[in-house]
């Protein structure tokens, strides 16, 4: 098979072209959403804002002290949920802008208590979600729950 020197030259213009121009997403600038009263001294951010995409990082049913909030897997649920729900208000996001959730259960006999709590946060249409059991997670907790957010032109 010949490839013309045409070819060849524009497939290395657009080589040298890639190699130069930084892509979109190194040119976005990202910001740190930390909640107050979090542990500063974590090595994470509560969330990242990158362009008009927000990531919330891993939630958990925690109290004041970092300790699972009593009665199980239902107020461990909520408390995570509202974590998320405050760095998405506080990103300047909607919960109506979360588009994809991860769920990670200590216990897969939870999912449905989860489930009960889960579905009051989302209005329709409901973000994507992966729910996973977990061998164990930090803090002795029951869930932990991270989630993605884009927010569209209004």
């Amino acid at each position: 098979m010949m490839i013309s020197k045409k070819a060849i030259a524009v497939t290395l213009l657009g080589a040298a072209l890639a190699l130069e121009t930084p892509s979109l997403a190194h040119a976005q600038s990202r910001r740190a959403i930390r909640l107050p009263g979090h542990a500063a001294a974590l090595p994470f951010s509560d969330g990242i804002v990158v362009g008009n995409t927000l990531y919330v990082a891993g939630q958990q049913g925690l109290n004041q002290r970092g300790e699972p909030v009593a009665g199980g897997i239902r107020p461990q649920t909520r408390a995570a949920l509202e974590t998320i729900e405050r760095v998405v208000k506080r990103a300047g996001f909607q919960m109506s802008d979360v588009v994809a959730v991860n769920v990670y259960l200590a216990h897969v006999h939870d999912f449905a208590a989860m489930n009960g709590v889960y579905q009051t946060f989302f209005p329709n249409p409901r973000p994507t979600r992966t729910t996973v059991q977990v061998a164990r997670l930090v803090n002795r907790a029951r869930i932990e729950i991270s989630a993605i957010a884009v927010k569209s032109a209004r």
